[in-house]
């Protein structure tokens, strides 16, 4: 059984320049998903997919390889992470190197620890799952969702108007921060989300989108807590 860990991270990024490499509590936020899947011992190879050089060394600073730089196709800003992932693979088995498991780990997801990983690969290695998907639940539910239609707020769902949130299905919302799958499966499938997936729920207290300075400090504060905690 051979693993791969596949860091995605390449240098664009729009709304916080540099988001890949910026500091966060101290060191690339890239840092922490090399070291959390270098410090897991589940992989027998823990790579950066980037185009970019600077990226590139500091990834090689951390631990991780960098055998090849991404193309043009997938260093663009349509690109998407199945594109770079079936890439990878593709130009691994050029230099003689197939995986049976990989794992897509997200550059700027501090969340995600060792045990995290560990305990997730537990769960996929005694599944049938093409593919395990960490998730976490709606803080509210969205079939109580309000939309504003000419300037007024109507229900989305008004069939679950007078419905208490506590009676209604949890419904949750992949967090992007790692997928673990089966090679054969994703080539076949060409997508992640597609196909046998397994469930992986985490704490909301360890989920936090990044797309901006203030979701950044706010990760800053979450990490610091669990960190406390642990």
């Amino acid at each position: 059984m051979k693993r791969l860990a596949i860091i995605t991270a390449r240098g664009g990024s729009k709304r916080i320049p540099r988001k890949n490499i910026k500091p966060f509590l101290g060191k690339p936020i890239l840092a922490y998903s090399i070291e959390a899947a270098l410090d897991s011992g589940l992989f027998d190879e823990v790579m950066v997919s980037t185009e970019d050089e600077e990226i590139a060394e500091i990834a090689k600073k951390y631990g991780a390889k960098v055998p090849f730089y991404r193309s043009e196709k997938t260093a663009g800003d349509f690109a998407t992470t199945n594109d770079v992932l079936l890439e990878v693979l593709e130009e691994y088995k050029k230099l003689g190197q197939e995986f049976d498991e990989a794992c897509c780990i997200y550059p700027t997801a501090p969340f995600v620890t060792s045990s995290k990983l560990k305990k997730a690969m537990e769960e996929f290695a005694v599944s049938d799952a093409d593919t395990l998907i960490p998730v976490v639940a709606f803080s509210y539910p969205p079939k109580r969702s309000l939309v504003i239609r000419e300037g007024r707020l109507v229900f989305q769902y008004p069939e679950f108007m007078d419905s208490r949130s506590q009676d209604l299905e949890a419904e949750y919302h992949d967090i992007g921060q790692f997928y673990l799958f089966r090679t054969e499966a994703f080539e076949r499938n060409k997508k992640l989300m597609i196909g046998n997936i397994l469930p992986f729920v985490v704490d909301e207290m360890e989920v936090q989108d990044i797309d901006n300075e203030s979701d950044w400090k706010i990760a800053e504060i979450k990490y610091q807590t669990m960190q406390n905690k642990n």
